[in-house]
């Protein structure tokens, strides 16, 4: 298979030197094979060392040059504050120029700039961690040949942040500490309360009594002055009796609160988000962390890159439940925290083996936070009720649209 499609790519770069011949120019189509060195880029929309979400990326990043032999170009900081007056694309554009053959976009709100740059050069492969834009059954699908959308199915990594928070919690109350809005952070925010529900009910509480609210800060990451200080929220949770506290932002700036209200005496602690590693910000009071890892899936599409057999592709990558840690074969995993107790340890263990055994909490009855039905008694939600969830559900507190 891969003989053919070896032939067909270089027929059709003799078609492409041939109508470039006569000034006309091809249809866009996979860019061609080379024997050269492949070098990809990576556009991180914050610190390549953030401890969070753009580590996660930057170290999947190595994990295929050791893996692939291939070489890795990044630019990190790709944000409005932090490079104003610059765009992915014009920045992607930089890295081709140093010989990048693939670029991966490595955030939400670099949709628009992946795909722009997918088309006009073709002969580049695109990655755009999360997107839509090449799923087939989603709202945004064009055809684009040269770029494929990854995504973790970090639902299920926010259910057991979710479950992890409400087995730790004695008030009752788990704060949200939410990015930006769109249809991933609702999505994530609501699977994470679907955990927390599940799992306060599972110890013996009423569900009815627990309290989850989500708070917007206004971007992945603060920036002062346009943002809402993270810091100050999670501080805002904290001493008004939210005794754990879920990250949703690119990096755990809960935990070093929580650490140092621990250090006056006070019971709180939390959940990071993204980096595998993130508890070790502040370990005393990290109950765990849902990661990303993204090496597998990077090392596979750039492979095959390399090797001429890519496809555009809508990847949604679940967890290996054989061993949701294998940093080899799991896109999503969850690593329990010092601060997580062990009945509790325990607990979300048989949790996370409920949900590898077919446990789906995306099951109705389940309402819409206006109280309208989303899905009946029964329903199980297929893949585009969840990712373009609407709004927040029914027993959370929180915005569900900008204002």
């Amino acid at each position: 298979m891969r003989t053919i499609f070896a032939r067909l790519a270089t027929m059709a770069l003799a078609l492409v030197f041939v109508l470039s011949a006569c000034g006309t120019q091809p249809a866009t189509e996979a860019p061609a094979v080379s024997d050269e060195p492949f070098v990809f880029g990576m556009l991180l929309v914050g610190p390549y060392n953030d401890n969070g979400w753009s580590q996660a990326h930057y170290e999947a990043g190595k994990y295929v040059e050791e893996k692939l032999g291939a070489t890795m170009l990044y630019l990190d900081k790709v944000n409005p504050a932090d490079r104003p007056g610059t765009t992915p694309d014009q920045l992607a554009e930089e890295l081709v120029a140093q010989g990048a053959k693939l670029v991966i976009f490595n955030s939400d709100d670099m949709k628009d700039a992946s795909t722009a740059f997918a088309k006009a050069n073709p002969e580049v492969f695109v990655i755009m961690a999360s997107g839509d834009q090449v799923w087939k059954d989603g709202k945004s699908y064009e055809e684009t040949p040269n770029l494929t959308n990854i995504m973790g199915r970090m639902e299920y990594g926010k259910m057991m942040a979710g479950c992890a928070a409400a087995l730790a919690s004695e008030t009752g109350k788990i704060g949200y500490l939410g990015p930006l809005i769109n249809d991933e952070t609702r999505r994530l925010a609501a699977s994470a309360y679907l955990g927390a529900k599940y799992c306060y009910e599972k110890a013996g509480n009423d569900p009815a009594d627990l309290e989850f609210k989500v708070t917007w800060i206004g971007f992945w990451f603060n920036i002062p002055g346009v943002t809402l200080d993270p810091v100050q929220v999670s501080n805002d949770f904290y001493t008004t009796d939210y005794d754990v506290v879920i990250s949703g932002i690119d990096n755990p700036v809960n935990l070093g609160e929580a650490a140092k209200l621990k250090a006056e005496g006070k019971n709180v602690s939390g959940v990071a988000y993204d980096y595998v590693a993130a508890c070790a910000a502040a370990p005393d009071v990290c109950l765990g962390v849902p990661y990303f890892n993204w090496g597998p899936e990077y090392a596979k599409a750039i492979s095959s890159a390399r090797d001429g057999s890519w496809t555009s592709q809508f990847i949604w990558a679940g967890p290996d439940w054989a061993d949701i840690n294998n940093m080899d074969t799991s896109s999503v995993g969850f690593e329990k925290g010092p601060a997580l107790a062990d009945d509790d340890a325990a607990m979300l263990d048989e949790f996370i083996a409920e949900l590898a055994g077919g446990l789906n909490l995306w099951t109705g009855p389940i309402n819409l936070q206006d109280g309208s039905a989303y899905l009946a008694d029964g329903e199980v939600a297929t893949d585009q009720q969840i990712w373009y969830l609407p709004q927040l559900l029914e027993g959370m507190e929180g915005l569900s649209a900008a204002e």
